[in-house]
């Protein structure tokens, strides 16, 4: 380029040779400008010669000169071009927005204003403190229950005839054919409550639901239900002391669940009520201390067919029964022994809901062959307890092996003498597969001396009862202490709610207690009834740190004595498949780390878990719009535990504004006279009052609770003053916006052009106040600022995404947001831009944000500006050499991630520049104008890698494919089995239950597309120094110009660039994301380590009294005929065969 030019131009060569690969070469004449007036101007001249000497050396090494008549795009009309376009935006946004008169408005009363510095130490101190406070009420509520379920046995005398009708939760309000109620099934009045996600309920009574395998007149269960009628005003009462509580339940040891308030309960599609409270996690954990297990599974030949299904059946109920606070490992024998996992060779895994899956797709693939060798597991599963208990290992509590086989052929005394006798540490639990009763006496006798239990399962549906036998035997220590320990459960979506209540996602933590007979002479044996159990919302818990208090960034979390979330407003636990959304398997045992993945070092995961209260602070990238986006913040975390439970909390709030608390004061009449606008309304979430306890004020909204509360027109409500008190001051400052914009509406005529459709402010009170500019029939984007669209409005979780953005831009300054709307019919199409700026305070050079304002405009509109300001030109008075208009320039307004905003193309707009001009894109990398971060998901859902097999497999093998059907033939004849047979005295009830389990195991294969994963995936920024480049691209035989201008007091940057010059040698640069692969040597060793966690308080492994000989027996359940036919079904197929 001719020194002095103002053009930017190819640079022509003379040189040829054969087209080179792809190279960036800044141009000399306009390198980068840094905003010079902040540099020392020696400084500055240094740089611009080192500049250009480094561009002229790159440009020597050009291979090719440019292609004849190459564009010359000229620096300065650009720089005009940026500027007018800048000037005329902001003239624009300021004045439909009145962003000057609000800034005008706070400056007035700067004055009055106090600003306060939070102490996060205290505040989280006293958020705990809180929290502590109303899980303490919830725990009361459950020892009421507990005591008068106790009670009532010990006044209960059991009898075998009881004839009782009970609320059936099934069955209430059904009628026969004759129109009379059905057994069990009397007029049950249910009642929409708010209060209770608007589900029909009757908060007067309790009922009962069972699952199908229990049958509902069974003498156990009509005793148990007759005796836990006593428990009805108890849960009245409860409700009526604390009207935050929610479900209050019983769940019976003999499989019957008293819930309160009474309710529905509807059956699957397949009829069945597949719910068992005796296999929830509230119930497991209350009924027992924590557990090792180690499950030996016998795959030897005799265990071929129906054994091996019910084997397999077992030991995924086993493996139900398990939860966080347990470890586990499942070894196969037959000829010899194998891990299922040979990663997990020699140790115990976490029972996470990870872990548990993981076995159960193992087990499922397991084969039968050979002989087994018994003796050799069973050494192999103590010597793994052992290892772990030397090793401060596993649960450190409870010790068992589970022993499934179909028979034992000796007692195996040597090796129970060598690991387990005379202290018997080691419960060992056997479950006999099968109807032969050969082996019965050695099966038993193994418990027996090994204070476990034994039982035999001879159909699919005889797993659930069986298995849970060996929960009652570890209960029985902690039974005849009567230890009642208070069991808080890791978050969990409520199935019911989930089932009936599409849009009552809600997590919960459950509050248990077990509950004991307290007969004498029932002591040793250590019965245990049941457990008591009340949910607690987890939202209405994070209610009590008030979202106000934590600034525009900041956030409250908790976690469990495990290290996994609880709550967190990053935490996704949905996801959503087709058009519904579904719970992630493992949305429950998300680690803290994954979260605030930042801390590498896992210091505050440590320290959090260790129950310590201290802070730490953190650099963190925060992604902001669904991850295209993200600000960079220093982090002050706060922590300490909540006392009596294994939670800790955490607070985080930003360096900078957000440790900052804006103070201001008005008269309550002053302030009631401007909140009472049509167009001001409150954030929707946020605790201004309190209205859901008293059923009174539940249909009030918080607006109308809080002029009730103001006017003293209610005195029992009771609101946050400190948050009443600034909403007033702020609806007093901003009133003044009303009329301003309400005058700009009146004073544009029905034919001037149409730019903006609404003005909104938003204070950091959750203030919202908005303006419309056009009938709300013809505004382009109706979501906005609706509880529908929770990214633009204020919610428990976060500030609106116009707000956030916002506080991070230079003062002054507006930031642009390009929005899809989404038309009736019609794919997402960029509409309208949002655009906003923060207002800012400062008072003693302490400086609050004390608001956000703005405007939506229509896309149509910042187009015509734009394109306007491209007609202008340097020389006045002759015509533009160049306009954005001619063919061979391109012209682009993007945002500062790199999102088009404008573009001569519509089908570009909204799109990432990187994935229309790969080269352009890489070109304002590599020169520093945007800078790649990289972003990690650890949360992700990805499609697993699909195993094709050859379709000429069974063309090959005639046999083999003839096999595959006989195999498919034969799982259908043994579901038409399960179905048809009559197993036991409640024949239709169990064969539905089995039928069930073996649909839901194949159709969760099928359905099962999507599993967790970690990706990572770029987002990029740019670099707000950077505000002048320009440059050339080598594109094999020609060379691309390109032109970067920032357009001042915005986020918007515009870009020309030459599209005569084919770039297309470089690939897109695409914003998404990519699975993290991890071998297989690195994915064992992530899931073996075991990361720091915090045993619970109590454990209960033993007690001298305990009755070891209440050990099980055998059953004495009836063949049918139908199950009787499959062993010869096996005989004349073989087992090597259909395998």
């Amino acid at each position: 380029t001719a020194s002095g030019s103002s053009f930017l131009s190819a640079c022509p060569d003379t040189r040829r040779s054969s087209p080179p690969p792809p190279r960036f070469q800044p141009d000399a004449s306009c390198t980068h400008s840094r905003m010079p007036s902040r540099l020392w101007p020696t400084t500055w001249a240094s740089m611009r010669k080192t500049a250009a000497i480094l561009c002229l050396l790159l440009l020597s090494g050009a291979a090719l000169p440019p292609t004849m008549g190459q564009a010359q795009i000229p620096l300065e009309t650009v720089k005009l071009w940026a500027n007018t376009f800048g000037r005329d935006l902001y003239d624009t946004v300021t004045k439909y927005s009145g962003s000057l008169l609000l800034q005008k408005k706070y400056k007035d009363v700067e004055p009055s204003l106090r600003i306060q510095e939070v102490n996060g130490l205290e505040l989280v101190r006293k958020f705990s403190e809180d929290m502590e406070t109303m899980l303490h009420r919830k725990v009361e509520a459950i020892k009421n229950l507990v005591e008068a379920a106790e009670e009532a046995d010990l006044n209960h005398e059991f009898n075998k005839s009881l004839v009782f009708d009970y609320y059936n939760s099934v069955l209430i309000n059904e009628r026969d054919a004759n129109g009379n109620y059905v057994e069990l099934g009397a007029e049950f009045v249910l009642e929409s409550n708010a209060h209770f996600s608007n589900l029909m309920v009757n908060t007067s009574l309790s009922n009962v639901q069972l699952p199908t395998n229990v049958y509902n007149k069974d003498p156990d269960i009509l005793n148990g239900v007759y005796m836990s009628e006593a428990l009805n005003p108890v849960f009245v009462e409860n409700f009526q002391r604390d009207p935050t509580l929610t479900w209050q339940y019983f769940g019976s040891s003999t499989g019957f669940f008293r819930i309160y308030p009474g309710i529905k309960w509807t059956p699957d599609e397949n009829g069945v009520i597949a719910f068992d409270c005796r296999n929830r996690g509230w119930y497991i954990q209350a009924a027992t201390s924590p557990k090792d297990i180690v499950i030996v599974v016998d795959t030897s030949g005799s265990m071929k067919g129906l054994r091996m299904t019910i084997a397999k059946h077992t030991v995924s109920t086993i493996l139900d029964t398990l939860g966080e606070n347990d470890f586990v490992n499942i070894i196969a024998y037959n000829d010899y022994i194998h891990y299922v996992e040979p990663c997990f060779k020699g140790t115990l895994v976490q029972a996470d809901r990870d872990n548990r899956e993981h076995f159960k797709q193992l087990v499922d693939k397991l084969m039968v062959k050979g002989v087994g060798v018994v003796d050799q597991a069973l050494r192999e599963a103590f010597q793994i307890l052992k290892q772990c208990q030397e090793a401060r290992q596993g649960s450190l509590c409870n010790q068992a092996i589970m022993l499934v086989t179909d028979g034992a052929v000796e007692n195996y005394e040597p090796v129970f003498e060598k690991y387990n006798w005379p202290d018997r540490k080691v419960r060992v639990f056997t479950y006999l597969i099968g109807r032969e009763v050969t082996f019965a006496d050695r099966m038993r006798w193994i418990a027996c001396n090994n204070k476990g239990y034994y039982t035999q399962i001879s159909t699919l549906a005889d797993a659930q009862e069986n298995v849970m036998e060996y929960l009652h035997v570890l209960s029985r220590p902690m039974v005849i202490n009567h230890n009642h320990d208070v069991t808080w459960t890791e978050a969990y979506m409520d199935s019911k709610l989930f089932s009936s209540q599409a849009q009552s996602l809600t997590l919960l933590t459950t509050v248990a207690m077990p509950v004991f007979s307290k007969k004498n002479e029932t002591r040793s044996h250590g019965i245990l009834l049941g457990v008591m159990g009340s949910d607690v919302a987890l939202r209405e818990l994070m209610k009590l740190a008030p979202r106000y208090k934590l600034g525009v960034h900041g956030y409250a979390f908790l976690n469990t004595n495990n290290g996994y979330i609880l709550s967190h407003p990053d935490l996704r636990p949905l996801y959503r498949e087709g058009k519904k959304l579904k719970p992630k398997p493992n949305y429950n045992s998300v680690d803290l780390s994954e979260v605030e993945w930042e801390d590498r070092a896992e210091v505050l995961r440590t320290a959090m878990i260790n129950g310590e209260t201290g802070f730490l602070s953190m650099d963190v990238k925060v992604p902001l719009d669904t991850g295209k986006r993200v600000i960079f913040l220093t982090n002050d975390y706060f922590f300490t535990d909540i006392s009596d439970t294994p939670f800790s909390l955490g607070v985080v709030l930003s360096q900078g504004h957000g440790e900052h608390i804006l103070l201001g004061n008005t008269s309550v009449e002053e302030g009631l006279h401007d909140l009472l606008h049509p167009d001001l309304t409150l954030a929707r979430d946020w605790i201004y009052c309190i209205t859901d306890i008293d059923p009174a004020h539940r249909k009030l909204s918080q607006l109308e609770a809080m002029v009730r509360f103001l006017t003293g027109e209610d005195p029992d409500l009771k609101c946050d003053e400190e948050l009443v008190r600034e909403v007033l001051f702020d609806a007093v400052v901003t009133a003044p916006m009303e009329a301003y914009w309400t005058a700009l509406v009146l004073n544009s005529s029905e034919d001037s052009e149409r730019v903006a459709d609404v003005a909104f402010l938003g204070t950091r009170a959750g203030l919202l106040r908005r303006s419309l500019y056009v009938g709300s029939e013809k505004v382009s984007d109706k979501k906005f600022l609706t509880p529908e669209d929770e990214t633009s409005v204020f919610t428990m979780d976060h500030f609106p995404l116009w707000y956030r953005q916002a506080t991070e831009q230079p003062a002054g300054s507006f930031v642009f947001n390009l929005r899809l709307t989404e038309g009736p019919g019609s794919p997402r199409e960029p509409v309208v831009v949002t655009v906003s700026t923060a207002v800012a305070v400062t008072v003693d050079k302490k400086t609050a944000i004390a608001a956000a304002v703005g405007i939506q405009m229509r896309l149509e509109s910042l187009q015509r500006m734009f394109w306007a300001a491209t007609q202008q030109c340097s020389a006045v008075d002759e015509p533009c050499p160049k306009s954005c208009q001619d063919s061979d320039l391109d012209c682009f307004v993007i945002d500062h991630n790199g999102f088009i905003l404008i573009s001569e193309r519509s089908q570009e707009m909204g799109r990432f520049l990187g994935e229309v001009d790969g080269a352009l894109m890489t070109q304002l990398l590599s020169t520093g104008v945007f800078s790649q971060v990289t972003m990690y998901d650890y949360q992700a859902m990805c499609k697993p890698p699909s195993h094709h097999h050859s379709a000429a497999w069974s063309l090959v093998s005639p046999i083999s494919a003839f096999l595959t059907v006989t195999r498919w033939l034969m799982d259908e004849l043994l579901l038409f089995l399960l179905e048809w047979s009559a197993w036991g005295s409640w024949q239709a009830d169990s064969g539905a239950a089995a039928k069930a389990v073996f649909h839901h195991s194949h159709k969760q294969k099928q359905q099962d597309v999507l599993q967790p994963c970690d990706t990572e995936y770029p987002v990029f920024v740019h670099q707000r120094a950077v505000q002048e480049a320009n440059g050339l691209i080598q594109c094999g035989a020609c060379q691309k110009i390109f032109v970067m201008q920032q357009v001042p007091n915005s986020s918007l940057l515009l870009l020309v660039t030459d599209p005569t010059c084919d770039c297309s040698i470089f690939p897109p640069v695409l914003q998404e994301a990519t699975e993290v692969k991890y071998n297989a040597s690195v994915k064992c060793d992530r899931t073996r380590f075991q990361k720091l966690r915090r045993r619970p308080d109590s454990c209960h492994a033993f007690h001298p009294e305990e009755n070891a000989q209440d050990c099980g027996g055998t059953s004495d359940t009836p063949a049918s005929p139908s199950l009787l036919l499959l062993p010869l079904c096996a005989w004349v197929l073989p087992s090597q065969l259909l395998r």
